[in-house]
């Protein structure tokens, strides 16, 4: 187990680190959506320019400025805006409903919402009952259409000169200063995590890079002065939703080198696009969630190989869903040069450990070193030790969020006080191996209990999914007379059509007897978010009525 990490002083800022990054390379890509080009010099002028409508529209210190937008340019840049005037940046979801739209606005307080046309008759229904927000900025994407109520976007930051600078406050920029991360988690209504700029971006690295052994840097004068402006940077595709944690906090770490940050053109992620796009631009790094990224991926090169230049690639990042073994060596033979970091954490617990692949040596999924700040906690927050065979929930100090916004109550669930400190307990149960590494075991609001005996649905399906016929699985748990609940494995399928029994025997093959399938469903598509995520409830009640129907599919 590692000994944790006392947190530093530090003062980190986003817009103090953005600002000096655009001094150090004016004329670098800063954003590339397509064929536009954003430098950092132009990036950092709008961004002032938008920050000084938001003081000159009433809004004040940390103020909620709302992100309601795909991947582009404006995403990144009306966040530094907010920074700039230590204002708060509130992430949202694009798919929400109408009703979720204004259960977020108004949770987290919003008073400005930066959105795409697309979405502007859904903001006419929920509009007149957010009576905090006090002005709306309309980004143009071509679709929908541009409501008069709504501050037209391009116009706001084009009206700076070259080279103004930010507005000036009656308050200042600190470490303080919030990031409002909105989380669906697995239950209930979306919850606000509020994560210090200065905490947050020590947890990211504080331009340190520990893949590639790079130290983080002691202040912003360092940090600017390792930005080489006779030398390329590097050029990161975020895949990934910017309104997730994994592609929005990638974004900004990679931005605090000096890095060039592209967003695929398309709303919906198409793989030839991508692949296109790492070639043109000769990209560095890609983030992505998880299989819902890497299946489609190693798919498109083994349908073509040699197809795609990719030996421009040199990190793969992946967050939030667990990444196949045999997806990982896959994508190593394809591309032997790069290394591939699953990052193992959440919305409220970034840094919680991480598993690092690379030619010959691929780590086993599900295993992850832990992070020095971090522990395995029994419910009585004891640790776990090593080698046990005890069960526990990992948990991370030391850099970690400030709560959830408003919820006291929520907040007091997740964030405790085990050995006189503070941890992030998010709800991820997990053992320790001998090893000091740790085997996780999955979330326990999903946990499947099956004749007294737990059953963790994550582990059940990587163990399905290296099945050669199933392309991605679930696990979910059905009422039974005799168990209170057996597993139902939900099947996509690659090729061929397995048969229960088939499937039963090869889950039994790696795990206890207790763990395999009692029931298989086959779907078309298991239906995972962009981030990666399943929506268990739903396929719950798909495989209910479809053993209910049939017995098996």
């Amino acid at each position: 187990m590692s000994d944790t990490v006392a947190p530093v002083a530090t003062d980190w800022n986003f817009a103090d680190i953005y600002e000096a990054i655009a001094a150090r390379v004016p004329d670098r890509p800063c954003q590339i959506h397509g064929e536009r080009v954003v430098t950092w010099a132009e990036f950092d002028r709008r961004a002032n320019a938008l920050a000084a409508d938001f003081v000159a529209a009433g809004l004040g210190h940390q103020s909620k400025v709302a992100q309601y937008l795909t991947n582009a340019p404006e995403y990144l840049e009306s966040m530094v805006a907010a920074f700039k005037v230590a204002m708060v940046p509130v992430n949202t979801n694009y798919r929400y409903g109408a009703e979720e739209i204004l259960y977020l606005f108004d949770n987290a307080d919003a008073e400005a919402v930066v959105f795409h046309s697309a979405y502007a008759d859904l903001l006419e229904q929920v509009r007149p009952r957010l009576a905090k927000v006090k002005r709306w900025y309309v980004v143009d994407d071509g679709a929908g259409h541009l409501p008069s109520w709504a501050a037209k976007y391009e116009d706001v930051v084009a009206s700076a000169s070259s080279g103004a600078a930010p507005p000036a406050t009656s308050w200042r920029r600190s470490g303080d200063d919030l990031l409002l991360l909105y989380t669906g988690g697995t239950t209930g209504m979306p919850k606000g995590v509020m994560w210090r700029s200065d905490d947050l971006f020590n947890v990211l690295g504080a331009g340190g890079n520990a893949v590639l052994g790079v130290p983080p840097a002691a202040d912003v004068a360092e940090l600017a002065s390792r930005v080489d402006p006779s030398a390329p940077g590097a050029v990161t595709v975020v895949a990934c939703p910017l309104m997730h944690g994994t592609g929005q906090f990638s974004a900004l770490n990679s931005m605090a080198v000096g890095g060039t940050i592209v967003s695929l053109a398309g709303r919906s992620f198409d793989v030839g696009e991508l692949l296109r796009t790492i070639e043109r631009l000769r990209a560095t790094h890609l983030i992505i969630v998880g299989q819902a990224f890497a299946g489609p991926i190693l798919d498109q090169l083994d349908a073509n190989p040699g197809a795609y230049d990719l030996s421009s690639l040199l990190l793969i990042v992946s967050s939030g869903v667990m990444w196949s073994q045999d997806n990982k060596n896959g994508l190593l033979r394809h591309i032997p040069q790069v290394i591939l970091f699953d990052s193992y954490g959440s919305s409220e617990a970034v840094g919680l450990g991480g598993s690092v692949s690379a030619a010959g040596a691929a780590e086993q999924t599900a295993k992850f070193a832990l992070g020095p700040n971090c522990a395995v906690f029994t419910d009585d927050g004891r640790r776990v030790q090593p080698g046990s065979d005890e069960t526990g929930m990992v948990g991370v100090g030391g850099f970690i969020p400030l709560g959830y916004y408003g919820d006291e109550q929520k907040t007091a669930q997740t964030f405790k006080v085990y050995e006189g400190r503070r941890w992030s307990i998010p709800g991820d149960f997990a053992q320790v191996n001998a090893d000091g590494s740790i085997k996780l075991l999955g979330r326990g609001s999903q946990c499947i209990n099956t004749g007294g005996e737990k059953v963790f649905p994550e582990e059940v399906e990587e163990a399905l999914k290296t099945h050669p016929s199933v392309r991605d699985a679930v696990a979910v748990g059905l009422p039974d007379s005799r168990f209170g609940e057996v597993i139902c494995a939900v099947v996509e399928l690659e090729r061929g059509e397995p048969t229960l029994a088939e499937l039963n025997e090869h889950v039994k093959s790696k795990l206890a007897a207790y763990k395999a399938p009692r029931h298989l469903v086959v779907v078309d598509t298991i239906g995972r978010a962009p981030n990666g995520k399943v929506d268990y409830k739903r396929l719950r009640g798909v495989a209910a009525d479809r053993v209910a129907t049939t017995g098996t599919r």
